[in-house]
């Protein structure tokens, strides 16, 4: 399968901000060494969601709910989906009321786990498309809106350590993450040049038969959600020491090559 997503987010990535020095009210300090680890990692995390909801002016880290993506590109070719279509001035919403269920640090790789729910989320743009979606023909631009509901999302973050200004912190290379949802629904104005006949009755069939419809558009959900997820957590964590979240860090690692780098 062929499929590009180009997405431009205004994330300022990798810079530093003075604050870094003194923990932030809203991280909590966990210990790998302390048996509710888990726990603890959970109510920490849960924690930075609600901070990041509204953003973080201080590192230049903008609000997770509203988020504004000025620009979506996708290009998908063979199988159920053959989309070429652009999104523009979008917004997302819904982020901000993240459940975290599960926290979990590899012991030696600090690779994250996280699983969290999140009741709603609402994406509105601008839309260009041509292509088809389950076989059918789409042609179209206006406005339009989705919204997958009742939506659980694995995230697998890959991580590595360096020292940047004698601390050390997390550097997040990737991001992965598998979901399911309850539901979905959708809407496309001005489809077929605003044939009204034909939108209303493609509109109702896509919302009709949103199972197969979600599964189709599932590479470009996931690939949405892990660039923007990724882009927010190599921020944060490039302005968080590592030790402010786990207070026993210096202990495990021992024995661990360090990354050395100046300031990014």
């Amino acid at each position: 399968m062929h499929f590009i997503l180009f997405i431009v987010i205004t994330v300022l990535q990798y810079s530093t901000a003075e604050h870094y020095k003194t923990k932030p009210s809203f991280i909590r300090t966990c210990f790998k060494g302390d048996p509710e680890f888990d726990d603890c990692s959970k109510d920490a995390v849960q924690n930075l969601f609600n901070a990041l909801g509204p953003g973080l002016p201080e590192i230049d880290l903008p609000s997770l709910d509203p988020l504004n993506i000025p620009q979506i590109r996708i290009l998908q070719g063979d199988g159920p989906v053959n989309v070429n279509a652009a999104l523009d001035n979008v917004v997302v919403t819904g982020f901000g009321k993240t459940e975290v269920l599960l926290s979990q640090v590899d012991g030696r790789t600090y690779d994250f786990y996280t699983k969290v729910r999140v009741p709603k989320i609402r994406i509105e743009g601008t839309y260009d498309l041509r292509g088809k979606i389950l076989l059918i023909p789409l042609v179209g631009s206006g406005l339009c809106w989705f919204e997958p509901s009742n939506m659980t999302i694995d995230i697998v973050s890959s991580v590595k350590l360096y020292e940047k200004s004698g601390l050390p912190f997390f550097n997040v290379t990737q991001c992965h993450v598998k979901y399911n949802i309850g539901g979905l629904k959708l809407h496309m104005s001005n489809l077929f040049d605003g044939i009204s006949s034909l939108e209303e009755s493609t509109n109702a069939y896509l919302n009709a038969n949103w199972r197969p419809v979600s599964e189709s558009l599932r590479p470009i959900l996931s690939k949405t959600i892990e660039d923007i997820l990724l882009g927010f957590m190599q921020q944060i964590f490039h302005n968080l020491p590592a030790n402010f979240m786990i207070g026993d860090l210096k202990t495990h690692l021992t024995n661990k090559k360090i990354e050395k780098k100046g300031n990014i």
